[in-house]
């Protein structure tokens, strides 16, 4: 086969360190550029085989999200815009670790057990972030599509999001939006424009200022880029947007997250809403200081409960009967399960902890609310909920009040990026529905209270000896941590308590909550013991935190 010759001569060019073994995880491969040449080289192709394979086109995405800038990393983007399947992501890591010699070997190996036609027209579209090694990175993608005779389409600077997009777009002839960076602006802020223009919006609350803590990466770019779109309907302060700071460096969504506490070079006044991106602008978090200076997130669990209210509310008033349904992981706080299932007797699933089994547990629902405590989600729409909202926007004889709901429900429609966690559009959602409640984020903040909580680590001789079952919300394995772990949070007050093996590196992580933060503590430290005494703990035992 003549293309194999290309690949041949190219993949030279793109060489592998032999003995080098990387793992395809949910965000793909990620590691220290420098070993990212031939990974990204044969992600070109996994994607030409991919495009093939399905008849469409796919994307590959040059990043490393929240990671260290020195690092980098590539996810494929399958023709929905979603992730890849498990199948396939098995080929990357094949792929990946073919040593020089059986590359080709590889190759045919996956072409064969796909059934794949070679003649096959292949379309990839290919974008990356602001990293300094994203630009020879993302040429080493498209050598690895030409070696192999496929057409590519480079957005360069994209976010992850805009890419997932784009891939939707065209793969719906673009009836789901126009394959454009300008298309995605249009699209986006047009229906926040008319989101906001109802009555009574922003100006009576004076909430129309929001600052945007850009991570030092591409999404500081890209919100520069909207502003003019927006028609001065929402006034944004843009800090850490890559002029002078490092990416993700003590800023940035998961900076936020986890230290809980303010960005460097962020100006925060009392009771002004703040919002921090991650690198790739795929996840989002909130924040504000109250009177006394004293820090408040508002994490994934916070959003899901503002739009999921918003909504279920917006469907009572449209007398629309569909199932609207929040997807969350054992790591949502329990305060925002009680107050959805109780409250607003919304529908709560939880699943395991990844994107991709929210995504898929979501799309089970007219409508799913998906978020992960770090800010990262979206709602799904099923096709016939779309339809049921189009038909009832377009009905001239119902009365105001429902048209007036079905109208906010198609602009709601099209903020929202559908394809993946969108920090940009998640942004734009949430700034609308405070304008439209004439909420304030701190009455946004009060909708309830989280359970104090704790997360620890205990290092393992092999976290594989920990099994879970019920949503990683229990333990099957070793015998008696379960039993041990149910005693303990029997201890405390609205108490409760799970481990589960990290994904990365032998150590099980360790959740608790209960009603004061002392209790949560103290539960945290009772089942890490637990966990070191039943699970093969390695080094000294856990101490206590206070």
């Amino acid at each position: 086969m003549p293309q194999f010759k290309e690949v041949s001569k190219q993949s030279g060019l793109h060489p592998k360190p032999a003995g080098l073994v990387l793992q395809y995880g949910t965000a793909g491969f990620r590691t220290n550029a420098k070993q990212l040449d031939h990974i990204m080289f044969r992600m070109g192709l996994l994607a030409t085989l991919r495009s093939k394979k399905t008849k469409a086109t796919i994307g590959v995405m040059v990043t490393a999200s929240h990671n260290p800038e020195e690092d980098n990393g590539v996810k494929l983007v399958d023709p929905m815009g979603e992730m890849v399947t498990p199948t396939w992501e098995g080929y990357a890591t094949q792929l990946a670790n073919a040593e020089q010699e059986d590359l080709l070997a590889a190759l045919q190996d996956i072409i064969k057990k796909e059934a794949i036609n070679m003649s096959q027209e292949a379309n990839v579209f290919v974008g990356k972030d602001t990293r300094s090694s994203s630009a020879s990175l993302s040429q080493a993608v498209l050598d690895g599509v030409s070696a192999l005779g496929g057409h590519s389409k480079d957005y360069g600077l994209v976010t992850t999001p805009q890419l997932h997009y784009m891939v939707c777009c065209q793969n719906t002839q673009c009836k789901y939006g126009e394959a454009t960076v300008e298309g995605y602006y249009k699209k986006l802020c047009q229906a926040f424009i008319q989101l906001t223009k109802n009555p009574c919006t922003f100006y009576c609350v004076g909430v129309d200022h929001l600052t945007v803590d850009g991570a030092n990466g591409i999404g500081a770019l890209k919100v520069r880029e909207m502003e003019s779109h927006l028609k001065r309907e929402l006034h944004i302060s843009l800090f850490n947007d890559g002029s002078k700071g490092k990416l993700n460096h003590q800023c940035g969504a998961d900076f936020v997250k986890v230290q809980q506490k303010p960005p460097t070079g962020i100006k925060m006044n009392p009771g002004e809403r703040c919002c921090s991106f991650d690198g790739d602008a795929d996840r989002i978090v909130y924040y504000y200081a109250d009177s006394e200076g004293q820090f408040h997130l508002l994490d994934g669990d916070k959003i899901a409960t503002l739009i999921s209210t918003f909504l279920k509310e917006l469907l009572t008033q449209a007398g629309l009967d569909l199932e609207i349904a929040v997807v969350q992981t054992a790591y949502a706080n329990g305060s925002s399960t009680n107050y959805l299932e109780d409250t607003m007797k919304v529908i709560v699933r939880c699943t395991k902890t990844g994107v991709k089994h929210l995504h898929h547990a979501a799309q089970e629902f007219d409508i799913g609310v998906y978020f992960e405590a770090n800010g990262h989600g979206t709602v799904l729409f099923s096709k016939a909920a779309e339809e049921k909202i189009q038909r009832l926007a377009e009905n001239s004889s119902i009365n105001d009040e429902r048209k007036r709901a079905a109208l906010l429900l198609q602009n709601t429609v099209n903020v929202i990026n559908q394809t993946v966690g969108d920090a940009i559009s998640d942004m734009l959602l949430i700034e609308a529905i405070l304008a439209i409640k004439g909420m304030t984020i701190q009455q946004w903040d009060a909708i309830y209270s989280d359970l104090p909580n704790r997360q620890l680590k205990v290092k393992v001789s092999d976290r594989r000896v920990i099994d879970t079952t019920d949503a990683e919300r229990r333990a099957v394995s070793p015998a008696g941590l379960q039993e041990a772990i149910d005693s303990l949070v029997k201890n405390y007050r609205e108490a409760r308590s799970f481990v589960r093996p990290s994904g990365t590196e032998d150590v099980v992580r360790v959740y608790a909550e209960a009603e004061t933060q002392e209790s949560a503590d103290a539960l945290a430290h009772d089942v890490s013991l637990a966990v070191y005494r039943l699970a093969g703990g390695v080094g000294g035992e856990p101490k206590p935190l206070h």
